[in-house]
């Protein structure tokens, strides 16, 4: 895919959406870590700072969209905006009906330049989430992806359930329909994503000229400099 996607000159935007801790993290480190970080990258955007708050809703993701040959993967995306700011009460009522009625017409437009856009929500459960949530809460490694709002989202799982529906209805346009990934099962629920993001493009295996190896070349009169024992880091291990 990546190959096609650059010989083709493909412009591919990948968003992953989901409840906390259900999973988005995961697949998109599967999916990245075998790629070429110079077509494929990954945005996950901070909360948006005074300036950006000011600005057409839409400008601060503009930015990251890709270019002929590029992949973009958000994790987390405009559709904050439906989510965690309207839940949390980040957005007003009137800021999020205004993004309802524009976001079609955006992603409409971004189909329209070719951009070639899969909407995925990872869906788990009340207790995949809780068991999910504990073990970030006792395990030291896993602290940092816990955060005062994954807390809070659990008090509001409700009020979570009803903006996803509600999304779902208004947001699932024929040019960018919304994919279900039933995610309690993280090893299933990466592999079905993977399969059938695979499945969205008509990719095909790109040739390539066969590469060889040449030998090193020699030179009798180069001399190999000794570097000083400080600049090599210490062997511990």
């Amino acid at each position: 895919l990546q190959d096609w996607v650059q010989h083709s000159g493909e412009k591919v935007v990948v968003i992953f959406e989901g409840r906390d801790a259900a999973g988005k993290g995961g697949v998109i480190k599967r999916i990245a870590q075998r790629l070429n970080p110079r077509i494929c990258r990954v945005v996950a955007l901070p909360a948006p700072s005074d300036r950006e708050k000011t600005q057409w809703y839409f400008q601060r993701y503009v930015p990251h969209l890709p270019a002929a040959g590029e992949i973009v993967l958000f994790d987390r995306s405009w559709y904050n905006r439906s989510g965690v700011e309207r839940v949390m009460g980040f957005a007003s009522d009137d800021e999020v009906e205004q993004f309802f009625n524009d976001v079609p017409e955006f992603e409409r437009m971004l189909v329209r330049s070719g951009i070639r856009l899969v909407k995925y929500w990872f869906s788990i459960t009340d207790q995949e989430q809780q068991l999910r949530f504990l073990m970030r809460i006792h395990d030291p490694l896993k602290q940092w992806k816990l955060s005062p709002m994954d807390l809070e989202s659990r008090v509001r799982w409700e009020d979570y359930t009803k903006a996803k529906e509600e999304a779902f209805e208004r947001t699932n346009i024929a040019e960018a329909p919304w994919f279900i990934v039933e995610g309690n099962d993280k090893k299933r629920a990466r592999l079905n994503c993977i399969s059938h993001l695979l499945s969205c493009f008509p990719y095909s295996e790109v040739p390539h000229d066969p590469i060889h190896l040449p030998e090193r070349v020699f030179n009798p009169d180069y001399e190999r400099k000794v570097l000083p024992d400080e600049l090599y880091v210490p062997q511990k291990y």
